[in-house]
């Protein structure tokens, strides 16, 4: 790979050992760059144990169910992971520095971990479930491809109140599709609560960011998650149970948080009124 000096528009090549402190600075990694790009690797590597552990063993014949639930819950292990370093790297990059890569990155390293590893999960549940339906699982899975490559789009360039997303967050998006998966549902609930999800992250539905407390919660929100998905996968009793509760809690806050803050703005817009009100009077 070849870059161009900024002094002799010559090309000059990475392999040829120079100092890096040569290189055009948009070129140089920041630490921020380096969390978004364990997001990213996070995100193939949940795409691998899927394929690996899921849907390779399903198409074998093997019936080990232990080996398939504990692949699939290290797969959502991986993008919870990659949700944390997508939390850490807007934060780090605001305390330290970001590369002029660094929202090209954030946005590539999110549609692979919230984008193609959550879709790939879909699509593998359609082809593994008792009652799924592989065609429609696919199509299912691309609707989610689409989702997020829109709202990523949308969110490099469109302009919004400081404070809140327009749209679901891909990261929540993604952790409420698998989590809807995990539960376990009949197929047709399943496949509308992925297509509800869908079009709240295209949607103008307003989310908060997750900025100070919002933040910790949601990183011990996080850690809640794959503590649940850990007692699942090794088998505790009542693991499947505690899944299937952390799982319904993340559907249902997907779907309740929009409501807060949309009362919230409704409240802040009526007393802003009736202070303008009162002034006049």
């Amino acid at each position: 790979m070849t870059v161009i000096d900024p002094d002799t528009d010559a090309p000059t090549s990475w392999a040829d050992g120079e100092d890096t402190a040569d290189m055009p600075v948009s070129t140089r990694l920041s630490i921020a760059d380096t969390l978004t790009l364990s997001n990213a690797t996070c995100g193939f590597m949940a795409v691998y144990f899927t394929t690996t552990g899921v849907l390779v063993p399903h198409l074998m014949g093997q019936t080990d169910g232990g080996m398939t639930r504990h692949s699939a819950a290290t797969a959502v292990m991986l993008m919870l992971l990659a949700s944390v370093f997508d939390l850490f790297d807007g934060l780090v990059a605001r305390k330290l520095r970001s590369s002029a890569m660094g929202a090209e990155l954030d946005n590539l390293s999110d549609l692979i971990s919230f984008g193609l590893a959550p879709a790939y999960f879909v699509v593998v549940w359609g082809m593994v479930a008792d009652d799924g339906h592989k065609n429609i699982s696919a199509v299912a899975g691309v609707v989610v491809v689409l989702a997020v490559v829109l709202r990523l789009a949308r969110f490099s360039c469109v302009t919004v109140r400081d404070g809140i997303f327009q749209g679901m967050p891909s990261p929540m998006g993604a952790l409420t599709i698998v989590s809807a998966v995990l539960l376990q549902l009949p197929f047709l609930p399943t496949l509308a609560i992925i297509g509800g999800v869908a079009w709240l992250m295209v949607s103008r539905v307003e989310y908060p960011k997750p900025r100070g407390r919002l933040a910790v919660a949601t990183l011990c929100w996080i850690f809640i998650s794959m503590g649940c998905l850990s007692a699942w996968a090794v088998g505790v009793p009542g693991g499947a149970a505690l899944l299937q509760t952390g799982a319904a809690l993340q559907v249902v806050a997907a779907a309740v948080i929009p409501l807060f803050a949309t009362f919230r703005r409704v409240n802040a817009i009526r007393g802003r009124a009736t202070s303008r009100q009162s002034r006049l009077g």
